[in-house]
């Protein structure tokens, strides 16, 4: 059982449904004036009655100012990761500093197959996102000299050059349920991104907790580094929220969006609420760091 201590923002998950676009736009720019940190958009490039995710972010960029941005999440296997990394950060640069990359090694492996991708075994899959993460680090990092040299058993780029850099360090989060993509995101992500529904209690948010920590400290880093994030599916009263932001370091509450005024109430009373409770049970020195 642990509080992280990260600062709490909420989000908006809004199903990007191609048969409905100018309403997904507005729901978005509904969460920005609502005052929401986030909306994200989920990223099936096989479902056919969904609106491109890359395309979504990027035209839901132009349309808003300050709300930050994220699919939720991109399958690496249909996305290849410098090409990935150069998208995210132009849209970064295009849009102030305001996306996060929430990466998927590839849930659905009829469906990444029947577009052309790779049929990869659960820890081939794994192992390519591992390498990805690298390259797509590698890219932004302009400040190294020389060219990108990583071969891979998945992923190879040999001679690449760097950049461009994105507008803000962006947070690479990953989806992980099993023990081996945990301790990938101990090892070298910014985020864990797991979905309250495909979880069989709470407990499995302190076990993977549990492996995530573990990883990170072998790996020279603090628990800390990790934020950790929770796609909500439905709605939840403040008093649970409050629960898993003490008790399992959740900071980043991300709920189904479906209507306007699920998203503003969750904005005008849940959000605060949550904070209220979090802020007085926190010791103020943790408050201030």
């Amino acid at each position: 059982m642990a509080d992280y201590g990260h600062p709490l923002r909420f989000a908006a998950n809004v199903v990007p449904s191609a048969q409905d676009a100018s309403r997904i736009v507005a729901l978005a720019r509904v969460a920005e004036r609502a005052g929401l940190d986030l909306v994200t958009f989920q990223d099936h490039p096989y479902q056919p009655a969904f609106l491109d995710t890359w395309t979504l972010l990027s035209y839901v960029a132009a349309r808003t100012d300050t709300i930050h941005l994220a699919g939720n999440v991109h399958p690496v296997p249909l996305r290849p990761p410098a090409v990935l990394a150069q998208a995210a950060a132009s849209l970064d640069l295009l849009s102030g500093g305001r996306l996060e990359l929430a990466l998927g090694a590839g849930g659905f492996m009829d469906a990444v197959a029947s577009m052309g991708g790779p049929r990869r075994s659960p820890g081939a899959a794994v192992e390519a996102l591992d390498e990805a993460v690298q390259i797509i680090r590698a890219c932004w990092d302009t400040g190294t000299r020389g060219a990108i040299r990583i071969a891979g058993r998945h992923y190879r780029v040999d001679g690449l050059r760097r950049g461009p850099a994105p507008a803000h360090d962006i947070a690479i989060w990953v989806g992980a349920y099993r023990p081996r993509m945990l301790r990938l995101v101990g090892r070298a992500a910014d985020g864990w991104l797991p979905s309250l529904p495909r979880l069989a209690d709470a407990g499995q948010l302190a076990e993977g907790n549990a492996i995530i920590d573990e990883a990170a400290t072998a790996a020279g880093r603090s628990p800390r580094d990790i934020v950790r994030l929770l796609n909500l599916g439905r709605p939840a009263p403040a008093e649970q929220l409050a629960e898993l932001a003490l008790g399992h370091g959740t900071s980043v509450f991300t709920v189904m969006a479906n209507s306007p005024y699920d998203v503003e109430r969750f904005a005008a009373e849940t959000a605060p609420a949550v904070r209220e409770l979090v802020g007085a049970s926190r010791p103020a020195e943790r408050l201030r760091g």
